[in-house]
């Protein structure tokens, strides 16, 4: 029997502050309920300007590792698309403020919003190299686009934190995956950018496009039938692409997508998502914390995974839930990391989004602004400098 391996822990950590939407919507005329119906968004996460993908994944790390120790984490794998740095790893900086063994390995993947996935597989391959050890995958991403383009109501900004192992204590993954890979332009941020560029339409035909290849290879794999998952984990760059995702897929196998089959499937995932925002390589993984959070016991079902990321890559795959899984469960972190946001207004909002970091050389402090574990505190010499709060 093969050894069972997946995710053993998850810990997630967000930004500072929350822009509601009723505010962006206020500023630019939109009627409400096309963000919080039509793209299924109440509010975003807005990072501190001392707030950075370092800072968030350190945030949602460090409860993993105080739980369990360091003793047998051998890999941090870090998923961004969001990297501030061209040739280090941010997972290298993360390592040095958790305080973990120096016979560590560490990288920074990158492949969109997929990222956390392929960390994941990797991962898992590690544990059953060696079935003592254990690797720390962390999805870190802030989620920035053009100010009054039609991307900015899709912001957003998290980090989630899984401890893969074997006998793991929340979700077994589980074999076959099914792959699919395009070169579509569908979203993208050249390397002179800031933001993101995206082209909406089709990012969305991109996705399904994806969604649909993966599944098809999974079943081709001998992967388990639709009606076999008890609810399913979609990347969500707003919630209501997971919808429009798992109605694709009911139509393509044939399903009828009438009636409530769509939100039995999806609609305990998007709660986390909906405040945050697009975490990008964090998003699925929020919705797995928020499914594992709110739905009634899962012990023994089947969940099913579909991670996305432009440009493009899909993959498809399964994971059961475990017995015993609710003890170990952080809902009332994960809750309090939503809810502690402090609501900015849309001046402030702006001036951060606007801010950066001088590129000038010289020593420059950042504004002491979160309130959370971790803060870039400033710049010196082109090196970041981050402290412990």
């Amino acid at each position: 029997m093969p050894l069972p391996i997946g995710i053993h822990d998850l810990s997630f950590a967000t930004g500072e502050f929350a822009l509601p939407h009723t505010i962006l919507a206020a500023h630019n005329g939109t009627e409400i309920g096309k963000y919080h119906v039509g793209i299924g968004q109440e509010s975003m996460s807005i990072p501190a300007a001392d707030e950075d993908i370092v800072t968030l994944a350190a945030t949602a790390a460090a409860p993993v590792v105080a739980r369990h120790g360091s003793e047998r984490i051998r890999t941090v794998v870090l998923a961004t698309e969001s990297s501030i740095d061209q040739a280090k790893s941010a997972g290298v900086y993360v390592h040095s403020l958790l305080g973990l063994p120096s016979a560590t390995r560490v990288v920074e993947l990158k492949q969109a919003c997929y990222g956390a996935t392929a960390g994941l597989q990797f991962a898992i391959g590690l544990v059953q190299r060696d079935p003592a050890q254990q690797v720390l995958v962390i999805a870190s991403d802030v989620s920035k686009y053009d100010l009054d383009s039609p991307g900015e109501a899709t912001q957003g900004a998290a980090a989630v934190a899984m401890l893969v192992s074997a006998d793991p204590g929340l979700v077994r993954i589980e074999d076959p995956s099914g792959l699919f890979t395009a070169d579509v332009m569908d979203f993208w941020r050249p390397n002179y950018r800031t933001t993101a560029l995206v082209d909406g339409k089709e990012s969305i035909d991109a996705y399904l496009q994806a969604a649909e290849g993966a599944w098809k290879d999974y079943s081709e794999q001998d992967g388990h039938a639709l009606e076999q998952f008890a609810a399913f984990c979609y990347h969500q760059p707003f919630t209501k692409m997971a919808h429009k995702a798992h109605r694709h897929l009911l139509n393509y196998c044939g399903h009828d997508t009438q009636g409530d089959d769509v939100t039995r499937a999806v609609g305990r995932t998007t709660a986390y998502n909906r405040a945050i925002g697009n975490s990008y390589t964090a998003s699925v993984y929020l919705g797995l914390a928020a499914l594992l959070d709110q739905a009634d016991d899962l012990t023994g079902r089947r969940i099913g995974f579909l991670s996305y990321g432009s440009g493009s890559v899909a993959e498809f795959f399964g994971g059961t839930v475990v017995a015993g899984y609710q003890d170990r469960l952080r809902t009332e972190a994960n809750i309090e990391a939503v809810s502690r946001r402090r609501p900015i207004d849309y001046a402030g909002y702006r001036e951060l989004h606007e801010w950066a970091l001088p590129d000038d050389g010289g020593d420059h402090a950042t504004p002491r602004q979160t309130t959370g574990l971790f803060r870039l505190s400033g710049i010196s010499g082109h090196k970041r400098l981050y402290q412990a709060c």
